[in-house]
């Protein structure tokens, strides 16, 4: 446990009488918030960190009756895996492609420091791809088709370089270190000073091995290129510019025999002409006759569920908004809806007719004769 710490209340903005539903809601809120694969600010993980560990404890009936009795006192010792081993992740947040393994090199072993040393090969670099979807998705969620190229390890000599039956030969100039260490003493007054010079082994170029029959599938390279197309879970509502993260999909291990790195697919909202998109709001710029403005007026706007009809109160002015509650996106992570917000723009003719410019004389003289102008 942290020396300094926050009560688990206050970082979960609940109260000490809260239920486990109410903890259990909040929780996944924050965490949809500050949760790493989404959130790429650099406090994110020690927010998720934070929020993660105040839920484990206060999800727990007998660890929160510790917590609540004896404080911190009553919850120290714990590991990541006494933590969140009973904690069912996929009930809380479903199918969204997030990791929330707290094992030996997972997400909260990572957090928590307590994570195994690795074992076998190096995991590969992982990699990541943009996802642009329309505004429909967005609202609706469900699967898109991710296309994308990525080497992977050649799967006949699986990685290796060398043709089936044969291996590559260490370089015997450096024993395979691809590396030459020259060593060298000097003699000073007070004793000798050893020196030491690495360089890159002229005779293998620093790659330690030659192979003499290379692959013909990856002509030694060890590795090729793969055309991908990958399914992945679209959540509705997902903000602009979360990552939604694919385990083993990334690049290849550098070590023959190595896992591959994740895959990131970072979403975006496609432009639309209709709206634009602030969070789960959306904003539409609406032009109006002046007339319209002054008497009123009905006008059918478009909403991602279809048309509506919205009523323009007589006397809008320019840039009024007009809300329609709930006719926006999604709010991922919780059971709510944005607005659909409609800003009045009011068109003033520019070639008005001789019969418009009259009427228009006649209201400013009306409006002088009664000391008010006539759009008020």
């Amino acid at each position: 446990m942290a020396g300094q710490q926050r009560d688990y209340y206050e970082v979960l903005g609940v109260e000490r009488d809260a239920d486990a539903k109410s903890i259990k809601d909040r929780f996944r809120e924050l965490a949809m918030k500050y949760h790493p694969d989404r959130n790429k600010s650099p406090d994110a993980e020690a927010h998720f960190k934070e929020i993660a560990e105040a839920y484990a404890i206060l999800s727990d009936p007998k660890k929160r009756a510790d917590y609540d009795a004896r404080g911190f006192a009553g919850v120290e010792g714990f590991s990541a895996e006494d933590l969140f081993s009973n904690i069912d992740f996929g009930d809380i947040f479903g199918d969204m492609g997030f990791g929330f393994d707290f094992g030996g090199g997972g997400l909260f072993g990572d957090f928590f420091g307590r994570h195994r040393k690795p074992r076998g090969p190096a995991k590969g670099s992982d990699l990541e791809v943009r996802l642009t979807i329309p505004l429909e998705k967005v609202n609706a969620g469900g699967e898109e088709t991710v296309h994308f190229n990525r080497p992977v390890s050649c799967p006949d000599c699986h990685g290796s370089g060398a043709a089936k039956g044969s291996e590559p030969r260490a370089c015997s100039d450096c024993g395979g270190s691809g590396k030459q260490v020259t060593t060298r003493q000097e003699s000073k007054d007070r004793g000798s000073i050893s020196f030491q010079q690495i360089t890159v082994c002229p005779a293998c170029h620093g790659q330690g091995t030659f192979i003499d029959k290379p692959c013909k599938t990856c002509d030694g390279r060890g590795e090729i290129t793969q055309d991908d197309n990958l399914k992945v879970t679209i959540p509705a509502g997902v903000d602009e510019g979360t990552a939604l993260r694919i385990p083993g999909h990334g690049l290849p291990s550098p070590a023959s025999g190595g896992p591959p790195g994740d895959l990131f697919v970072v979403v975006h909202s496609q432009r639309d002409a209709r709206f634009e998109r602030h969070g789960a709001d959306l904003w539409r710029r609406e032009i109006i006759e002046v007339a319209d403005a002054v008497l009123g007026t009905r006008i059918d706007i478009p909403t991602l569920d279809g048309e509506v009809e919205v009523k323009v109160p007589a006397g809008s002015q320019p840039d009024e908004v007009l809300r329609l509650k709930g006719k926006g996106l999604p709010v991922f992570g919780a059971p709510m809806r944005g607005d659909m917000n409609i800003r009045l723009q009011v068109h003033i003719p520019e070639n008005p007719s001789k019969e418009e410019k009259e009427l228009y004389r006649k209201l400013r003289e009306s409006s002088s004769k009664s000391g008010k102008r006539w759009w008020q």
